[in-house]
């Protein structure tokens, strides 16, 4: 089984709530008749219009990605669901990925919306480092940090392999990260402080060291709060 994920741009006439409506219902029936043997929407919603960080690399941001599980995502039997996502989005950029789990996330009712938020970040390998180098710098050192500091309660990293859609920009890695509702909002809970602004700077200082350890000063990045849902699960509850 493989995994691709599309990242959309919602078209101007559509508001939020009615796109995002129209991810999980129509669009994902659509897409398990094309053969999608797991769905998860991700979409920036009104439940996360609070949320304080964001960042965009694109003059319009992405709001919302569809991950989907299929059987195979060779480009013939890949077309229909294209053309469904495609047809739903006024840009898209889908990207056939290897997932990494490092922190598994409470299961939810299919179609339900997962308590908290999802932050999902979208990743290039600086030029200065070689593939190998940036992959340990971020899996391999990065992850545990990442982990201590925030109070995260869920960890998906998907590596991209290669874009699948026509002039998708270079991006090397979505990742996302679930949080406490109440992190939306305030830093302490974002970063698990117990309220200590000592702590708030600690953790946030060796986040950030982290982050340029891998990213450096020369690879964009984009971070879009979503609500995430999980329509179907390829891999049973």
């Amino acid at each position: 089984m493989e995994k691709l994920i599309y990242a959309l741009w919602r078209p101007a006439a559509i508001d939020s709530e009615t796109w995002s409506a129209a991810l999980r219902e129509t669009v994902s029936e659509r897409l398990i008749v094309a053969g999608a043997r797991g769905i998860q929407v991700n979409v920036a919603d009104d439940a996360v219009a609070s949320a304080m960080v964001r960042m965009s690399t694109f003059d319009q941001p992405i709001e919302a990605t569809i991950s989907i599980w299929v059987d195979t995502a060779a480009d013939t039997p890949r077309a229909e669901i294209d053309a469904t996502v495609v047809s739903a989005s006024e840009r898209v950029a889908g990207y056939l990925v290897t997932e990494s789990v490092p922190m598994g996330s409470p299961p939810t009712d299919a179609g339900s919306r997962t308590p908290g938020f999802a932050n999902l970040a979208f990743l290039r390998r600086p030029a200065h480092l070689d593939r190998a180098q940036w992959l340990e710098r971020w899996q391999g050192q990065h992850t545990k940090i990442a982990v201590t500091t925030q109070s995260t309660f869920g960890y998906v990293q998907n590596v991209v392999v290669r874009p699948v859609t026509a002039a998708a920009p270079p991006i090397d890695a979505i990742v996302e990260e679930l949080f406490p509702a109440e992190a939306m909002t305030d830093f302490h809970v974002f970063f698990d402080t117990g309220g200590s602004n000592d702590e708030l700077n600690r953790r946030m200082t060796a986040m950030t060291a982290s982050v340029a350890n891998f990213s450096g000063e020369d690879a964009p990045l984009d971070v879009v709060p979503t609500s995430r849902y999980v329509l179907i699960t390829p891999f049973g509850s």
